[in-house]
């Protein structure tokens, strides 16, 4: 491995230092989701990332807490407890860890396009609504929140703004500094010397703490528990590694690079699984920081690295200055990803893809706002799969390739197989036929039991008319399925078979034809 130039290094550590300081907001606030304290969301991003940043698939990937974790993780935690979430989510690592060693994450390609486009535009919205939460207040006297109004409102949206433009503006100056750094570090002294009245970190909760120490969950070790904990932790397993999959992906297209499916699968579980002894939430790819740490330079294992090293001394050195960081700053970061994430181009698309691609990329995005994103990814190729068997069913039929009073030759085209089965048994019209056809699969392909069961019925309309039929140009895959049918077909053992189609009924051999 070729050690980072003196640049390279400086590039990589600051751009994991914005991360980090991006991190904290984040990670207390999906503690707050599920219904923990902020330190198990600030433990999960540290050891969460230090791991996957090691051990991982995709250098430059980020990950630790996230949303869409911890929305699974409130009824758990509210059932039973926050050690019940720390012996789930060392379960979800071993489950995670298996799905790496048996190589399931190369099934990440099974999602199609539309998919991938519905998922980074539903995320980057849910990304903005996670925002607006930092525009709420809540009325010291009665407990209510509400939204911000008057001078409060006006000057949290001129920082934002403020902050927006210098991400925007500071490539044109520098490069060689990572602007949403610069942004969150000049509104922090903006705020600072002129003791602008605004929210800041300290006003959602305080960060510091001590190192997290090892602790084995105290829960029964009983059958009992592990009904408990075993489908929450397959939940998140699941969703863990398909936001962490296709964030990795959609990293692999933005730096023409490719990363390891199965390897981030391993680091994944074996992350989570640390996580669980330590008191952390656990976690998985988180896109938004990942973005920051894409534009921000950040390209190598290192500035993974540094962006949980750097949390943790925010948490064990730093916390009184990292709680001064104004809530706008961090918020105009995110802004910033946001609109870098969502993939505009797919509104000038539209108009040039098959209708049913434009309908997934809207259904996944919705479907991921209102409900989670492996709901969204599953609809998501459900639809597409369904909509891909139907195009494809549609496009069987057979051509004549020659005819005499006693034989006669189809050549199938398309491929038959159970979407298909109905549209294959009307090509074909045993009473009109001479006594010898011949089908030929050159152009088509055999491929399930109810592909089989369709010709085993032909077969029967044949044999009833008195017709022998044969089946000619079968791949290799078509002849392993059609030997492995057993009795419903008997094949010729030549270099060339003749496949003759038989049926079992207590007839004589010599009508089984």
């Amino acid at each position: 491995m070729n050690l980072p130039t003196v640049a390279q290094a400086r590039t990589e550590i600051l751009s994991g230092l914005t991360v980090a300081l991006a991190l904290v907001p984040e990670a207390v606030a999906f503690a707050f989701v599920a219904g923990v304290e902020p330190l198990v969301g600030l433990y999960a991003a540290f050891f969460v990332g230090i791991i996957t940043a090691v051990f991982g698939g995709r250098p430059g990937m980020i990950s630790g807490a996230t949303g869409a974790l911890a929305v699974v993780m409130v009824a758990l935690v509210a059932d039973h407890g926050v050690q019940y979430l720390f012996a789930t989510v060392v379960l979800m690592g071993i489950i995670q860890f298996l799905a790496g060693v048996f190589r399931l994450g190369k099934y990440i390609r099974m999602v199609p396009y539309p998919v991938m486009l519905g998922f980074v535009n539903g995320l980057a919205i849910v990304i903005f609504l996670a925002q607006l939460e930092q525009f709420k207040v809540v009325d010291a006297l009665t407990g209510a929140s509400g939204w911000m109004q008057g001078t409060p409102l006006y000057m949290m949206a001129g920082l934002i703004a403020l902050t927006m433009a210098i991400i925007y503006v500071m490539p044109r100056i520098t490069t060689k500094f990572p602007a949403p750094l610069a942004g969150i570090l000049f509104i922090s002294v903006l705020v600072y010397m002129f003791g602008i009245d605004t929210r800041t970190v300290a006003d959602l909760a305080t960060i510091s703490g001590g190192l997290p120490i090892f602790s084995v969950p105290s829960v029964p070790f009983n059958l009992e528990t592990l009904y408990i904990i075993a489908p929450y932790a397959f939940i998140l397993a699941f969703i863990g590694l398909v936001e962490s999959l296709l964030t990795l992906t959609l990293i692999d297209e933005m730096t023409e690079t490719r990363g390891h499916n199965s390897r981030e699968c391993m680091a994944q579980g074996a992350a989570n699984f640390t996580t669980g002894f330590f008191g952390g939430m656990g976690g998985c790819a988180m896109i938004g920081q990942s973005m920051i740490n894409i534009k921000s330079g950040g390209r190598l294992r290192l500035s993974g690295i540094a962006a949980p090293l750097f949390l943790l001394s925010f948490i064990l050195f730093a916390s009184q200055w990292i709680e001064m960081i104004p809530i706008a700053a961090l918020v105009g970061v995110m802004f910033v990803v946001v609109v870098a994430t969502f993939e505009w181009s797919s509104f000038r698309i539209l108009s040039r893809i098959p209708h049913a691609d434009a309908f997934v990329i809207f259904l996944v995005s919705g479907v991921t706002v209102m409900t989670d994103l492996a709901m969204a990814v599953v609809v998501g190729v459900i639809v597409s799969s369904l909509v891909f068997a139907w195009q494809t069913a549609s496009q069987i039929y057979v051509e004549v390739k020659s005819e005499s009073k006693t034989e006669k030759t189809y050549v199938l085209h398309g491929q038959l197989f159970f979407a298909s089965i109905e549209g294959f048994k009307d090509l074909f019209h045993p009473k009109k036929d001479p006594n010898n056809v011949t089908i030929d699969f050159k152009y088509s392909r055999v491929w399930d039991h109810s592909a089989l069961e369709a010709i085993d019925a032909l077969a029967e309309r044949y044999m009833r008319r008195g017709t022998e039929l044969h089946l000619v140009g079968l791949s290799k895959d078509c002849k392993t399925l059609l030997h492995k049918a057993g009795s419903m077909v008997e094949t010729d053992d030549d270099d060339d078979p003749r496949y003759r189609v038989v049926v079992d009924y207590n007839l004589d051999e010599s009508n089984q034809t």
